[in-house]
């Protein structure tokens, strides 16, 4: 089967630069390895949507060849997919799950191609929002002590990011953390699933705790400390 004309094998990371400042649309970045068995189902998924989806462009990257970009995207394994406009990632699927790549380019790229059905037609609006809540659920539960910040916990993405993950690290506390800027459904989500409009936000056994000046009084007054399960504290 012959490669589509959307899909573009990245032999020069200006390509993959220019396309994002240029495009109003979303792209689709497919890093890849050849040493990496669980790669060629993907590439293979990625071929076909491409045909499917043929104004929107598919770009191929190994990810070892460009280690600048695969930073910049946070590419610690591979297959991973990502959906993005301009700066914007508006979605990331990692490893050889080839339901939820498809999942996401129609989601991401569907109305762009004329291509409906992005949820499939029984599934109603409320029972993609339970679908949501029911990740969102597993996501705040996924660790003892579970952060939801911008960017990771080696390189916060913002200052108030930045600070709850310094007053964990000074108070010993281990933690979980989730970067909201890979997952547009998490980020707006997880704000009307916890009744709490910004990041970061901190929760201690899958409840909500607070942002900054919370986790920060909370700390002064010795109450924080008192919550953390005893697993979660570095001795």
């Amino acid at each position: 089967m012959s490669v589509p004309s959307n899909v573009i094998q990245v032999q020069d990371e200006t390509e993959l630069r220019s396309a994002l400042e240029e495009k109003s649309q979303e792209v689709v970045i497919y890093f890849w390895a050849s040493w990496a068995e669980q790669c060629k189902q993907i590439e293979s998924v990625i071929d076909d949507l491409a045909t499917k989806y043929s104004k929107t462009q598919f770009f191929k990257i190994e990810a070892e060849s460009f280690e600048e970009i695969s930073e910049a995207y946070e590419i610690n394994a591979v297959p991973t997919v990502i959906v993005a406009k301009k700066a914007k990632i508006l979605a990331r699927v990692e490893g050889a799950n080839a339901a939820e790549v498809v999942q996401q380019v129609a989601a991401n790229c569907g109305a762009v191609n004329g291509v409906g059905g992005q949820q499939p037609a029984a599934e109603s609006s409320s029972e993609f929002k339970q679908d949501l809540n029911t990740r969102l659920k597993g996501l705040v539960e996924r660790a003892p002590v579970m952060v939801f910040i911008k960017g990771t916990a080696a390189q916060p993405r913002c200052g108030f990011s930045k600070k709850i993950v310094n007053m964990l690290n000074e108070q010993n506390i281990k933690y979980g953390y989730f970067d909201i800027l890979t997952d547009e459904q998490v980020r707006q989500g997880l704000k009307e699933y916890s009744d709490w409009p910004t990041y970061p936000q901190l929760y201690i056994s899958g409840e909500l705790v607070g942002g900054v000046d919370i986790v920060s009084e909370m700390i002064e007054s010795g109450e924080l400390i008192e919550m953390i399960p005893e697993d979660s504290i570095a001795k």
